[in-house]
């Protein structure tokens, strides 16, 4: 007999986050897959194009909520496929500046289906995506004191 139920795998809201995350990468890998990306890419990328301008990767770290030793290697990918440059600022040589190449940008026309693909998954399940982001935001805010 469990004399400690709170600390139950099942009762944990950190597991039941932790497995819905993985579960949620892991439907889009088949759809990043065409697009030559992993999930950590895709989310820098879509920050890229969102701002479509040079971007300083303490920049990207504080909207990713990533920290540099993890988005510097993704950035990095990236170079290489030749999706963006990585080139230090003139100005502060400490600084480094992301830029979107023209072939970066272009990977954005097939990306604008992905959001539809995802949606569609869920679609019939009676989950409101709006509302669980909205929670899940609200959640992240209160814990990291945004």
């Amino acid at each position: 007999m469990d004399s400690h139920p709170e600390l139950s795998l099942d009762n944990q809201l950190c597991f039941s986050l932790y497995r819905a995350s993985r579960a949620v990468t892991r439907a889009y890998q088949p759809l990043l897959k065409d697009l030559g990306l992993t999930y950590p890419q895709y989310i820098t990328m879509l920050t890229l194009w969102e701002h479509d301008r040079p971007r300083g990767m303490h920049e990207l770290v504080r909207e990713l909520g990533l920290d540099s030793g993890t988005l510097t290697p993704v950035c990095r990918r990236l170079e290489q496929a030749g999706l963006l440059t990585r080139q230090r600022d003139t100005v502060d040589e400490r600084r480094l500046i992301i830029t979107l190449t023209d072939q970066g940008r272009a990977l954005r026309t097939q990306a604008a289906e992905i959001p539809t693909k995802i949606a569609c998954m869920y679609k019939d399940s009676g989950i409101d995506p709006i509302l669980l982001k909205q929670e899940l935001d609200n959640l992240s805010a209160l814990l990291v004191g945004d």
